[in-house]
């Protein structure tokens, strides 16, 4: 059974776990659904049309599920929908999305939301990421799965992260970052690829050879950045990153490439 404190307020319609506890001042919403085994410490708000995966855990003043900040929303039912197990420290914000964004924003399974951490309206979040305190998503973005965003760092609306992406502290990212790319900067460069992440993610010593002598063909050798694409497209046999980078790099659409800083 759940555990409600005497303070809380859940309105009727909210679907509360088995096992979810409800901490003092805590506010649930009637179209909110939470998952088994949740806990929200205390004076959490969750409002709109919001699901919250099984084994989260959301600390004192996080709003999930509050209204896009988008002049066009209009109160329509957009939804949030958070997965498994993430933790969502003190005053984290997670909006619902537009209906001109597709009306979801979705965040994936484990994810670690520091203070004060941002995810606006409409925005894809991937798995095991780690979002540092104030790290920002401006509305539409994309992020990979085991990406991590430093401190104080904002994305720009529409901007796509790649997968195993480390963003580095108080950067504002205006470009497209590839997946595995190590990116840092006041406006943020690309700066190599995150060897530390690709370690972790279990690439052995030959991978990483190969990996990054295909980046350094990319964005540092000679020619004009259009023909060293072309040129390097035949490598997307070689390994498996080398074809995810190639592929996210041939679908951006919106936002430019994050490139280094001396990239012609």
């Amino acid at each position: 059974m759940s555990m409600i404190d005497p303070t809380a307020r859940i309105a009727d319609g909210a679907v509360i776990g088995a096992g979810t506890e409800i901490g003092p001042y805590c506010i649930v919403g009637p179209n909110v659904a939470l998952g088994e085994n949740c806990k929200l410490i205390a004076h959490v708000t969750i409002s709109g049309y919001t699901k919250i995966g099984a084994g989260c855990v959301i600390s004192p003043f996080a709003a999930l599920g509050g209204p896009p900040q988008d002049l066009s929303y209009r109160g329509e039912p957009t939804r949030l929908e958070v997965g498994e197990a993430c933790t969502i420290r003190e005053g984290v914000t997670m909006n619902v999305g537009t209906v001109k964004g597709g009306g979801l924003t979705r965040v994936g399974d484990r994810g670690f939301f520091m203070n004060n951490s941002h995810v606006g309206h409409d925005c894809m979040v991937g798995d095991g990421v780690i979002f540092a305190t104030s790290a920002t998503l401006g509305g539409h973005c994309e992020i990979g799965d085991f990406v991590y965003i430093g401190g104080l760092s904002a994305v720009h609306q529409f901007t796509r992260v790649g997968s195993q992406v480390m963003i580095g502290g108080v950067c504002g990212v205006r470009g497209d970052i590839i997946p595995f790319g190590l990116a840092n900067g006041q406006y943020a460069v690309l700066e190599g690829l995150n060897i530390i992440g690709m370690r972790r993610r279990q690439f052995t010593k030959a991978r990483l050879a190969v990996v990054r002598a295909f980046y350094q063909k990319l964005f540092h050798g000679p020619g004009i950045f259009a023909e060293r694409l072309a040129s390097v497209q035949p490598l997307a046999a070689e390994d498996p990153a080398i074809a995810e980078i190639l592929t996210f790099i041939e679908g951006g659409k919106l936002r430019p490439l994050c490139l280094p800083a001396d990239t012609n």
